[in-house]
């Protein structure tokens, strides 16, 4: 049997201000166009947020996401692995 995904995040009892969205004494941010598609996010008059991190630009500033529902993380099948340079050495000093 299929069940259906639910929101369980609300935002009652936020208020809206010039700065962003005040909710449990934390002050979200609007979302950025890579937050677009996500299934977190909710819309209050209009504007867009996310319950899940206050701040979405902070959140992306790496590759991704890891709230993100639209993206997947993807595997590096190059073969190239980095090596920690330290434990390198100490294998090479043993002979391996």
């Amino acid at each position: 049997m299929a069940t259906k995904k639910v929101k369980s995040t609300s935002l009652e009892g936020a208020v809206l201000t010039d700065a962003g969205l005040s909710y449990n004494g934390a002050l979200l941010e609007q979302i950025i166009d890579k937050c677009e598609g996500c299934e977190r996010i909710f819309e209050i008059e209009g504007q867009k947020f996310c319950p899940s991190y206050a701040q979405p630009a902070k959140k992306w500033s790496g590759k991704v996401c890891n709230f993100a529902t639209h993206v997947r993380a993807t595997v590096d099948t190059s073969g190239k692995v980095k090596v920690n340079p330290l434990k390198a050495s100490k294998r090479a000093a043993r002979g391996r």
